[in-house]
């Protein structure tokens, strides 16, 4: 079944499908229907009477009272003569019971969660932002149930952990999209799950990609106090999250023109990143390899006005970028072509920025990417501002 469904399938949504504590979205219907050998119609079929009952039994719970036997039985013959060999909700429902019964908890769904955690730590692998974000919608439902329900002290602190890095993510997604709201209540929700957890790395990395949302939209002071406050929550402490606050730090004190700050934040993030371990160097959202390190030092001189610095660093990022990184790429460029716009070469930035976003997919011409060529656009004058903001409004 995983190879017939494809890439980024994981194998326990089909255990759910079987047991009906999810239901497969509309893409799985055709690739299901292949595997399965029935028709796609089917499929579709079998989704409304699961989808049906489920609203049945919530909206008789809502009245204050339970679905009788008699109803329930009625409503599966009735759903099986529109369903042919549909699926049987109330088996699903039993050995749902019965097998969480035998666990004494919610081990499966916690360890589930946590390999979805691991899995979209990741990054995009190529995918825009919004396809990510749809295929973590179901998943974020999953822990929904999960946080509401009762557990142990430790299932708890594991669940609400989790719970911090998926919704952190989630905020991350939306910082890219260039929803700022939104990624604000995001990550005031991942903060929240990470003090509760008791993990002060994970609120110091929470705290951190929190202040990228105004240190990427135009208020630099304000991530310069977030970040502040990520570095005491990190300590001393060598962590991925601890370079991380520190090179956040740097890019927002350069921001508001404190050269020695920012230099001195960065020399405690080269401190930290040569006490880091393998797993603090992964090349993820939750490590901080020499590749993301580089990225924020690009961004850091070209704010400090120090060009040579920053090409240094944007050639580092790009020889030590194996994955696709559509977005850092263009970011990079995007650096680059700042830099020539500082050193007096308009039409040289001008040509770079429009070069990037020509060929970049149509998903990621929004959100931050536009945001720093429009910031770009904003510093030019004369013709290469008319050549580049020709492009950005194609």
């Amino acid at each position: 079944m995983a190879q017939v469904l494809g890439e980024h399938f994981d194998a326990e949504n089909f255990k759910r499908w079987e047991r009906e504590t999810r239901l497969p979205t509309p893409r799985w219907h055709s690739s299901m229907g292949e595997a399965l050998g029935i028709p796609v119609e089917e499929i579709v079929r079998a989704r409304a009477v699961s989808q049906a009952f489920r609203i049945q039994r919530k909206t008789a719970r809502m009245n204050g009272e339970e679905a009788t036997a008699v109803k329930r039985r009625s409503f599966i013959t009735a759903s099986l003569a529109v369903a042919g060999v549909g699926a049987l909700p109330e088996f699903a429902e039993a050995h749902e019971g019965i097998d969480a019964a035998l666990h004494g908890s919610d081990a499966a769904d916690i360890a589930y969660l946590e390999s979805v955690f691991e899995r979209n730590t990741g990054g995009y692998h190529g995918r825009d932002p919004q396809a990510v974000l749809s295929e973590m919608q179901e998943d974020l439902q999953v822990l929904r149930g999960v946080l509401e329900r009762p557990h142990t002290a430790r299932d708890r602190a594991t669940v609400v952990r989790t719970a911090a890095g998926l919704t952190g993510l989630v905020a991350i997604i939306q910082h890219d999209r260039g929803n700022q709201q939104d990624a604000r209540r995001w990550f005031a929700t991942a903060a929240r799950a990470a003090a509760e957890s008791r993990d002060r790395h994970m609120l110091a990395w929470v705290l951190a990609r929190h202040a990228m949302v105004p240190l990427n939209y135009g208020a630099p002071r304000a991530a310069a106090e977030l970040a502040a406050r990520a570095r005491r929550v990190a300590g001393k402490t060598p962590s991925a999250a601890a370079a991380l606050t520190a090179a956040v730090s740097s890019r927002a004190l350069a921001a508001t023109g404190d050269r020695r700050g920012a230099l001195n934040a960065i020399k405690q993030a080269n401190e930290t990143i040569e006490r880091l371990d393998r797993a603090g160097l992964a090349d993820t959202w939750f490590g901080y390899p020499e590749q993301k390190h580089s990225v924020h030092l690009s961004q850091v001189f070209t704010l400090l006005g120090e060009s040579k610095r920053a090409y240094a660093e944007q050639e580092a990022a790009l020889a030590l970028s194996t994955s696709p990184s559509v977005m850092t790429r263009a970011l990079l460029a995007l650096d680059t072509a700042q830099c020539l716009r500082a050193d007096r070469d308009p039409q040289g930035a001008a040509d770079m920025a429009i070069h990037v976003w020509e060929q970049l997919p149509e998903g990621f011409r929004t959100g931050l990417v536009r945001t720093r060529a429009e910031t770009l656009r904003g510093s030019l004058t004369g013709e290469s501002r008319d050549q580049l903001t020709e492009a950005l409004t194609v």
